[in-house]
């Protein structure tokens, strides 16, 4: 039996017992550096640049414990994970496979949801196109991964990449991505985002089920919210967070967002900050479109919004595009609307126009330093939007 070291357990059993009442425990990103806007930077204090990044202390726990057996436990969550995830199979066969699933000896295994299976991810990962010098955003000495077949960055059409590792989750896209495909959400521990995948494959123009893995999962139900409205904040008894109700409908920089949160006076409190990408998480509500409860005011419906956790991506190789050039010039940012990309659709035909690449939900990327215009064509193999000045939700840990 694997256990995590007793100073992580320490950590989480200091944070169990501060949260002993929640009904929904949101694990830390992972995340212990601290960066500003070009790279690492000593975390900062109160008042200062760049406060209220992701990385800075007290930092919540991840803590996991393998039982030898082929599953882990999760001691945040209290959920239970196959310590490896299936090959590839349909959405279909990866219902099946939770059905008829005894791994260590239990027989209720089931396919996860999206907040489920990001609950794992862990942004001390980084992907630099080649898996020799990367690192999952997945802890690794408890969970098994392996990267895809392929080399390089190249086009998904020419075969596998090393980041076509994506898992399948049991939630669905209400609405539709490119093609007008059903989508259903998954996670890429590879390159450490949320995108919604299509249920048939895009490299077969859509005559054949899509083929993705699944981690199968057990335990009490996770991820339910409890709202409570004030006219400026929502509670969620459920976290113990604390969100402001209406942004101001302002697009900013990253360090902007930061400087934004941290000098915000509301409903009598003065500890706002930007939220991580787990705590941002805990609000997508995937049955809307927008991605948001409606006891949230969103000022702009199709809006991307930051987070504080820097994405520790690599840039591309010298020759193509770089909207950054330094590891930690990244910040997460999820789409409430739709993550539009600009493609060619259909393919080779000549016609170039925005699309939902990804579902309003998704979590990606942007450059902490870009202007607004400056990627008019957007970037990467499916254009990603590139708006480099997002919207803000502020959030306090309440109590």
């Amino acid at each position: 039996m694997r256990y995590v070291p007793l100073i992580a357990l320490a950590v989480a059993a200091i944070g169990t017992a501060a949260a002993q009442t929640l009904s929904y425990n949101i694990p830390g990103t992972g995340q212990d550096r601290c960066f500003g806007a070009a790279g690492q930077i000593a975390c900062p204090e109160p008042g200062t640049p760049f406060a209220g990044a992701d990385g800075t202390p007290p930092r919540r726990a991840l803590a996991y414990r393998a039982h030898g057996d082929g599953t882990v436990t999760d001691l945040v969550t209290g959920l239970t994970w196959a310590e490896a995830p299936s090959a590839p199979v349909t959405f279909e066969e990866a219902a099946r496979l939770a059905t008829e699933s005894r791994l260590g000896g239990h027989g209720d295994w089931r396919m996860p949801s999206i907040r489920e299976l990001y609950s794992l991810i862990d942004y001390r990962g980084g992907f630099t196109g080649d898996p020799a010098t990367s690192r999952p955003y997945i802890d690794t000495s408890v969970f098994r991964f392996a990267y895809g077949g392929g080399t390089g960055l190249g086009d998904a059409s020419a075969g596998r990449r090393p980041i076509d590792v994506q898992k399948w989750t049991t939630t669905r896209y209400l609405g539709r991505t490119v093609g007008g495909s059903e989508t259903v959400f998954g996670v890429n521990f590879a390159d450490g985002r949320i995108k919604g995948y299509p249920l048939m494959d895009p490299a077969n123009r859509m005559r054949t089920p899509n083929r993705l893995a699944v981690r199968l999962v057990r335990g009490p139900a996770y991820g339910a919210n409890d709202f409570r409205a004030t006219a400026e904040t929502v509670l969620d008894a459920a976290t113990g967070l604390e969100w402001q109700r209406t942004d101001d409908g302002i697009a900013r920089s990253w360090q902007a967002a930061l400087a934004h949160c941290a000098a915000l006076r509301l409903g009598g409190h003065a500890d706002w900050r930007l939220p991580d990408a787990k705590e941002l998480h805990s609000i997508v509500d995937y049955g809307r479109i927008p991605a948001i409860d409606p006891v949230f005011r969103l000022a702009d419906p199709a809006a991307y919004v930051w987070a504080s956790t820097t994405h520790l991506e690599s840039p591309p190789p010298a020759g193509r595009p770089r909207p950054f050039t330094a590891v930690g010039e990244l910040a997460v940012y999820f789409a409430f609307g739709p993550a539009l990309g600009r493609m060619e659709v259909p393919p080779g035909s000549g016609n170039w126009r925005w699309v939902d690449a990804h579902g309003a939900g998704a979590q990606r990327s942007d450059p902490k330093t870009a202007r607004p215009g400056d990627w008019p064509q957007g970037f990467g193999p499916q254009g990603d939007d590139i708006r480099g000045h997002n919207h803000v939700r502020c959030v306090r840990r309440a109590g």
